[in-house]
């Protein structure tokens, strides 16, 4: 059974498979809750960047400024990863070292890869248990901090901050859990986050919709982050040329996209003008196949697309399936925090005291309200 995307109601029926799924969550965290399970410690300090729901949020944007932020401070950085859909391989994979890339997408995983091309001087490692790889990759290179990718469910590993995103255009994703909603977890383990961020916050109607979901919930917050994704250039699939966005813009364009959030991305090639003739989704992380490219360059043509816009997230799965010549770019995303920067750059930036102390202010920000009032 298909899980829900972003924006769809739940489902209804499925609400008694989520109260078992939710059970055996509430038992999992009760081990660590109770000291009875001790996260793994990394000599360095660990920021995680997570969510509650299934994908789609804008992790990986939000990764990539943290590290652009903590490389910018002089630190050595190094970003670890599930490599989600990757192929079967080592159990780690040394996915960049911070001078060059050793893996391609598909043995890193799209995120990764995507990740270690924006990052070039990080350090990028895949594996499921990212304390044995944190420790692999600390045996090997000198390293400040440690970004953990889709890290606030990996509990297995102590962090010094844990920055939980909630999507402002998916506050129905908040009212129930997998597989009746997109929950991966009851909302009040929010009260774990350091800080909450909202992405996609563009409207002040979307950010009241969550926040509504919040306080039914029970949870009072305050002083939410606020991050936008804005388009910020053209990315050429085949060989990699950067071009400003103008060079789309009034084109008619074929959309393309293996993403957890396939609205998101037409919304982003809407709003630089394109025309938007007809588009291809497909499921996140999808493996491309060179009969399906050569039926979406058909189903282009056809529809009169006078070239085809991708993620750039589906771009390092495309680029080898193309010949030279072919017209297919993607569009690089950034993200912008609008609200909250200070607080954000705080906890990420700060020393380790410095952490701690902004750490307990943020948890003052999200507190579970007692039933008693």
């Amino acid at each position: 059974m298909a899980l829900l995307e972003p924006g769809q109601p739940i489902r209804k029926w499925l609400l008694g498979a989520a109260f078992l799924y939710e059970m055996v969550v509430r038992v999992w965290g009760w081990w660590y809750d109770r000291g009875w399970a001790e996260p793994a410690r990394l000599p360095c300090r660990v920021v995680s960047v997570g969510n509650l729901t299934l994908g789609g949020t804008g992790k990986t944007p939000v990764v990539i400024l943290l590290v652009e932020w903590l490389v910018a401070q002089g630190m050595n950085v190094a970003v670890l990863s599930r490599g989600y859909k990757r192929l079967q391989g080592a159990d780690r994979l040394l996915v960049s070292d911070g001078v060059r890339l050793l893996a391609g997408p598909l043995e890193a995983g799209d995120e990764p890869y995507l990740i270690a091309k924006r990052c070039p001087s990080a350090i990028v490692a895949v594996g499921a248990k990212r304390s044995d790889v944190g420790r692999w990759v600390l045996d090997r290179y000198k390293v400040d901090c440690v970004v953990l990718d889709d890290g606030f469910q990996h509990r297995g590993l102590h962090r010094d901050v844990d920055v939980v995103l909630l999507d402002a255009t998916d506050a129905g994703g908040l009212d129930a859990l997998v597989p009746a909603g997109r929950l991966r977890e009851p909302l009040e383990s929010l009260a774990r986050a350091t800080v909450v961020a909202l992405t996609r916050a563009d409207s002040q109607e979307d950010i009241e919709a969550v926040r509504s979901r919040l306080r039914n919930a029970g949870l009072v917050v305050k002083d939410l982050v606020q991050v936008t994704f804005k388009p910020e250039s053209l990315v050429s699939v085949v060989n990699g040329e950067n071009r400003p966005l103008e060079g789309v813009q009034g084109k008619r364009v074929w959309l393309v996209s293996g993403i957890g959030n396939s609205k998101s991305f037409r919304r982003s090639a809407e709003a630089i003008e394109s025309t938007v003739v007809g588009e291809t989704v497909l499921d996140d992380h999808h493996h491309y196949r060179m009969d399906e490219v050569h039926r979406i360059e058909v189903e282009a043509k056809a529809g009169g697309a006078e070239l085809v816009l991708t993620t750039e997230k589906d771009a390092g799965k495309l680029s080898t399936l193309l010949e030279p010549n072919e017209y297919w770019w993607a569009l690089r995303i950034r993200a912008n925090v609008t609200s909250g920067i200070e607080q954000l750059q705080r906890l990420v930036l700060g020393t380790p005291q410095q952490t701690k102390q902004a750490s307990g202010e943020a948890r003052d920000l999200c507190e579970r309200t007692k039933s008693n009032g």
